[in-house]
């Protein structure tokens, strides 16, 4: 028989404009968020605060406190809008003032 050994893990996130220059983007599984001027350059500094947190969280000093930590989702009214926004972007197919998007985390990092 087979085993299948993922190598990374699928984190779901979004983006939201919320001024002209101020995008926040959002990772639900970890509860975190980044503020940046473009949606890049938000979902650039989301993606680094991920890979700092969960290096801390197996490796650092938050270490005795890894599982509530990488446990730690946002609130349901987050999620809620994820999913209308990953169901509204599939309608309308635009990119517009919200961005549902995946982050990938290599498993590497939980060795």
């Amino acid at each position: 028989m087979t085993s299948i050994r993922p190598t990374e893990l699928r984190l779901r996130c979004y983006a939201e404009r919320e001024a002209p220059d101020v995008w926040v983007a959002l990772c639900l599984d970890f509860d975190l968020a980044a503020q940046g001027e473009t949606f890049e350059d938000a979902k650039a500094k989301l993606d680094a605060m991920i890979d700092d947190y969960v290096r801390d969280a197996w490796e650092g000093e938050d270490q005795p406190f890894a599982e509530s930590l990488l446990n730690r989702r946002a609130p349901l009214r987050y999620w809620l809008r994820f999913w209308w926004f990953s169901l509204w972007s599939r309608i309308r197919h635009r990119n517009g003032t919200h961005r549902p998007f995946n982050g990938r985390l290599p498993l590497s990092l939980a060795h």
